[in-house]
């Protein structure tokens, strides 16, 4: 499993790469947050397989389920607005309401909610 550790502003993350293929794969991200004591995470582009983004493939279900269950905040970074489209961005944009998973275009607005590092107004 891909992944690295993270620190800010006192604060850790896990920043995780490999992407997601199968129910396996969620279980080792829980399983590297445990045994690091960290229930942080970001997850970049990689991450987001088509067979993620497919909803129909139950994937996505299984992995914010298992995030939710482990209480895990999870923010996300996707750049290629081409990957949000139909049913997935319906539940991005579901997601985005919660303070539990967040879908972000870059990696600062990524780092700042999961850090909860609130930007300076200039």
């Amino acid at each position: 499993m891909n992944y690295k550790i993270v620190e800010k502003t006192n604060k850790k993350y896990i920043e995780i790469k490999h992407p997601f293929a199968c129910e396996s794969d969620v279980l080792d991200i829980i399983g590297i947050c445990i045994s690091n004591d960290i229930k942080l995470l970001l997850l970049r582009e990689e991450v987001f397989t088509e067979e993620f983004i497919n909803l129909k493939s139950g994937l996505a279900g299984i992995v914010l389920q298992k995030f939710i269950n482990y209480h895990i905040k999870a923010s996300a970074i996707i750049e290629d607005k081409n990957k949000i489209e139909g049913r997935f961005e319906e539940l991005v944009k579901e997601l985005n309401k919660s303070n539990d998973f967040k879908v972000f275009n870059n990696i600062v607005d990524a780092e700042n909610w999961i850090l909860n590092i609130n930007k300076e107004v200039v």
